[in-house]
Parts: structure tokens; sequence; C-alpha cells
């Protein structure tokens, strides 16, 4: 197999054909993989032991109605159109260089995550089964994850089914163990363990946790077969992830009263523990590699216009994230990753406003979808998107008031809609569109859910 074949390519920068779409399940296992990782046992312990129950419950709730929202509105976009995240911006408000600056903000935001999740499977594994340092780990998991992203969705379904079930299990047992004694009414009447928290204060923990992931939502939807499909999965896996794995994190932090339960749940299970940290971390973290290559490939796409082998640039990020977790680096750039997140709230917004409302550029989308090909052009630069971004994510960043994440998505929502009604929204240049990848025949057979 030549270096430019290697692994799929995934449609990464074409429409995905409607015969080779999954069933809405097959998605929301993935969907629910995300949801239910380690990341959402910790932000549980973390909202229980400043919460009581029943506001952490309220706080998750409402954390949880947003992100279905957004992940819905843009998740039905993509399912629609066929198209990954940062290539669909190109015809949703921020044309092709727009589109480009997305796709690498995607793909260092998510490398980085990728990077440090690594490093936190490496020190479970040395506990584990020991025999190498962190840094050795850190690269075997990095490359083990990666070559399972080398294959795309296909290969990321098969292991979302094995990886699922046994996280659950494993969170059940271990959990189960630890709340052994405790009785379920005194743990959900005790007052919260720490500092207290508002419910302000919770709901943004909860809604931030994830608004990266729902931003990026059309990299996993464009395989939903409806927007019936999409809605279904969203709700299943939000609502389940979010109660099941994030309440269970506040129960076990008011039974130990402390929110250092990943410590408290490896010592005394042992190396069951240890797996849930390991399962828990390897079903986020190819969707992290995965969405950071797609984000790469389209920045490459737009600046220089010509497609690069989704396979061969998932590798070599897988490389380079193995590399930095090996390093130990990562763990200094934390601050950086999560600056970086507060860019992706209004992206969603602006989507969704020209999407649904403004539709500057939806007919083209629209004309070309019946052939299964992309626009033939799409405006080089949108200047009122990139005045919109940066104020709507300063808005999130400096107004005290309400949740920061859903300040900027909104602010962003209602100055595209307003820029659009003014005659604002407009393209400056036109770049041309390289079709990369023909679509199937239409008697292919569809791909087995």
């Amino acid at each position: 197999m030549s270096a430019a074949h290697l692994g799929v390519d995934d449609y990464a920068l074409a429409r995905v054909p409607l015969d080779q779409r999954y069933s809405w399940w097959s998605v929301a296992v993935q969907r629910f993989g995300q949801v239910s990782a380690l990341s959402q046992f910790l932000l549980g312990s973390t909202v229980g032991f400043s919460m009581t129950f029943w506001g952490a419950f309220w706080a998750f709730t409402l954390g949880s109605v947003v992100l279905e929202l957004v992940s819905i509105g843009v998740g039905i976009i993509g399912a629609k159109e066929g198209l990954q995240t940062s290539v669909l911006t190109r015809w949703t408000g921020f044309g092709q260089g727009g589109s480009a600056v997305l796709g690498v903000a995607i793909g260092i935001s998510l490398i980085g995550w990728f990077g440090v999740q690594s490093g936190v499977s490496a020190e479970g594994l040395v506990s584990l089964v020991g025999g190498m340092p962190t840094w050795a780990w850190s690269l075997v998991f990095g490359l083990a994850v990666t070559l399972i992203v080398l294959w795309g969705f296909a290969s990321m379904k098969w292991v979302a089914y094995l990886t699922v079930p046994a996280f659950l299990i494993l969170v059940a047992w271990s959990i189960g163990r630890e709340l052994f004694g405790h009785r379920l009414a005194t743990l959900v009447a005790s007052p919260p363990p720490g500092p207290s928290m508002t419910l302000l204060q919770g709901t943004t923990l909860v809604a931030g946790g994830f608004i990266v992931g729902a931003v990026i939502t059309p990299d996993m939807t464009r395989f939903n077969r409806t927007a019936a499909d999409v809605v279904k999965q969203t709700v299943v896996g939000f609502t389940v992830g979010e109660y099941l794995i994030g309440m269970a994190g506040v129960l076990l932090a008011h039974a130990v009263r402390s929110n250092d339960v990943i410590a408290i749940v490896t010592s005394s299970v042992g190396w069951v523990g240890t797996l849930v940290i390991i399962l828990g971390t390897m079903k986020i973290n190819d969707w992290n590699l995965y969405s950071a290559g797609l984000g790469v490939v389209n920045f490459v796409s737009a600046v220089f216009g010509r497609p690069v082998n989704r396979g061969v640039t998932t590798l070599l990020l897988g490389v380079v994230g193995s590399l930095l977790a090996a390093g130990g680096i990562l763990g200094r750039f934390t601050g950086f990753l999560i600056l970086l997140g507060v860019c992706f709230p209004p992206i969603a917004g602006i989507m969704v406003a020209e999407y649904y409302v403004v539709k500057r550029w939806r007919p083209e989308l629209e004309a070309s979808r019946a052939a299964g090909e992309l626009p033939a052009s799409a405006p080089t630069w949108v200047p009122a998107t990139l005045v919109i971004w940066l104020a709507a994510a300063l808005i999130g960043g400096l107004v005290d008031w309400g949740l920061p994440s859903i300040n900027s998505l909104l602010a962003a929502f209602l100055l595209y809609v307003a820029a659009g009604k003014l005659g604002l929204v407009r393209g400056y240049g036109t770049s041309l569109t390289a079709q990369t990848e023909a679509p199937l025949p239409a008697h292919a057979a569809p791909v087995p859910d």
C-alpha cells in the first residue's frame, strides 16, 4: 500500500453518499462513547463536590439541554449535506479562508487534547502493566489509537461497540463497590463536601465541558441518514451519558467526600479502576484524532488548493501527538487549549444563523447536493463573519452574567442575522472547489450497520 492510499480517506473533502451512511444506533454508540468518557466522570465529581445532589442534577439537566440544542442544530446540517464541519463552514458563513482558520484551530485543539489524554492513559498503564516508563506507554497508547483512526468511521464504530459496554460494566462495578455501605437517601440529602457552587457555575461547567465536541458534531452526523436520526442519537447519547456517568460521579463525590474520585477508584478496586481510565480515554481519544485530521485536511485543501490523504494526515498527527505526550510537555499547554475552546461556541451560532435564517450560500449547497458534489466555488473571505466571530468570543470571555459559551453562541447568532438583514454578509473573492472524491454509483451496496 502506497503512502498516498494509507488507511481510508473517509470522504474528508467530499459529501458522504447516502448508501455509505449508517443506522442511527451505530452513530449513537459513538456519540454515547464521547459523552460517557472519563472526563464526564471527573466533571460529575467536580460538580458533586461543590453542589447538593439535586443542585447537580439541575446543572446537568440545563447543561445537557444546551449541548443537545447546539449538537442538533449543527448536526442536522451535517446530515443533510454529508460534509464534515470545517468543509461545511465554507458555505455556512466563513468562506474558504475562514474555514482554513477554523480547520487549523480544530487541528491544534484536538491534537493537543489527544496528547493530554494519551498521557493520562499512559499513567494508568504504568500502574496496571508496568514494564515500561510513562513516556513509552504514551507512545504505545497514542499509536494504537492512531492505527484505529486510520481506517475511519468503520473501524471506530467497532471499537465503540467493544469499549462502551466494557466501560459501563467496569464503571458500575467499581463505583458500586465504593458506594456499598452508603444509603442512597443519605447521599442524596447530604450537603456538598466542598466549597459551594451556584447553579449557574455548575451549568457552565457541564455545558463548557463538551461544547467543542458539540460544535464539531457534523464530523459524526454526516454519516447519519436523516435529521430524525440526529435528534434520536443526540437525545439518547447526552441524556444517558450525562446522567449515568455524570451523576454517578456526583454520588461518589458525596460518598467519599472528595473530588479526586479517580485516585479513590483506582486505589480501592485496583486494576479494574485503572482499566476504566484506559477504556474511558480510548473511546474519546479516537474522535479527538479523527476530527483533528479532518480539520487539517481542510486547511491544506483551502490554503494550498490540493487534497491530502486523510489517513496520511492522521498518521502524522497521531505520531506528533504521541511524541508530545511522551515528552510530557502538553500538560503545560492545557490552559492554552481551554482558552482556544472559547473560540468554538460562536462557530455554531454563525453556522445555524447562515444555514437556517440568512441563507446567503445555502442555494449553492442545495443545487450541488443532488449530484453528490460540492458547490463549484466558495467565497474566499467573509469579513463580516470574522468580525462577528471575534466579537462573540470576546462577549463570551468578558461578560460575567449568564453562561459564557451560550452568551458567545447567541451573540454570534444574533449579530450574524442582523448583519445578514443589513446586507453586510458578503463574500470577497471567489475560490474554486476541487472535487476530490466522486460519489459511489447508486447501485453500490449499503454499508453494514
